[in-house]
């Protein structure tokens, strides 16, 4: 585990969060929810150590965040916070080369290779058109994608984003939630953001952490929300083209939990096989396949077996 919590009290003088215990590997993508004041940011702040512990522990590759440096906080993580103060006479491009500073003084210019990956990642998020623009003259979508270029050009494996997608209308929730997915699987970074609107995260997460009563609960997020349910709200729809269902007989909320991760997780066609849900455990048939699951991680893995 890349990022690993362990038997701690988060909070200032007392717990907010007691007892926390949470993992999450390079690759993972992790939604953290909770109502406002519960401990997200304080969670967060905690992770990079800006928060002192008032018990247990919080490690990055093993190593306690206490004993690292600044700056090798920094190396091992970039940060996006939604409200993040906009330099006003800063072009996309000038923010995003910002992430690079973390390895130079400010006084020194960047070299070559660096520039070019500044390019590349300005052309990944498809700012290409705006990349002499001022900040201040930005969409807040874009504005959100330059602040996220600025993290990737750090570097760092791990990417935390508090409220990545606060203010943004529907289309721009899906093409910032879409990229940190690529960048997750395709970079192999770990992403951890929070937000309120889970309903439409989750269609893009792998785990979650969710604060309630001073308590964090994380697992695969599917088995998460079907432990809580103040969190099922049937909302089926479908945001990967290239996925054909499955057949699915399952309760309105089940099914369109199990939808949900099969078409966040698997590009193939998957017509051939039967989902039914029946006493707490998921039965999956199709061309001589016979599995008996009680769990969507337990599914998950099935799948990819067989694929």
């Amino acid at each position: 585990m890349y990022l690993k919590i362990n038997q701690a009290d988060i909070g200032y003088k007392t717990p907010l969060i007691s007892n926390a215990e949470a993992d999450l590997s390079l690759g993972d993508v992790c939604l953290l929810i909770g109502n406002n004041g519960v401990g997200k940011t304080t969670l967060i702040k905690s992770i990079l150590h800006q928060t002192p512990l008032l018990n247990g522990q919080i490690s990055i590759q093993n190593k306690n965040v206490k004993d690292l440096s600044v700056k090798e906080i920094a190396e091992n993580i970039s940060i996006v916070f939604s409200k993040a103060v906009v330099p006003q006479n800063y072009t996309v491009e000038d923010l995003i080369s910002l992430g690079k500073y973390i390895y130079y003084p400010y006084y020194f210019e960047l070299k070559k290779k660096d520039k070019t990956e500044v390019s590349e990642i300005i052309n990944e998020l498809d700012l290409n058109q705006y990349k002499n623009v001022l900040l201040k003259n930005l969409s807040d979508g874009n504005l959100q994608k330059a602040f996220i270029g600025r993290a990737l050009t750090q570097s760092s494996p791990i990417i935390i984003l508090d409220e990545p997608t606060t203010h943004l209308d529907e289309k721009n929730k899906i093409i910032i939630l879409k990229i940190l997915r690529k960048l997750a699987k395709e970079q192999h970074k770990l992403i951890l953001f929070s937000s309120h609107d889970w309903r439409l995260a989750k269609e893009f997460a792998d785990k979650i952490w969710y604060v309630k009563d001073q308590q964090l609960y994380s697992g695969i997020v599917e088995d998460i929300l079907l432990q809580h349910e103040e969190l099922t709200n049937v909302s089926l729809f479908k945001v990967n083209e290239n996925f054909v269902a499955p057949k699915i007989s399952a309760p309105p909320f089940h099914k369109e939990m199990l939808y949900s991760l099969l078409q966040k997780n698997f590009q193939k066609d998957l017509s051939y096989l039967s989902f039914d849900f029946n006493n707490g455990f998921w039965i999956i048939s199709g061309k001589q396949l016979h599995q008996q699951c009680k769990s969507f991680e337990e599914i998950t893995n099935f799948i990819k077996n067989i694929h």
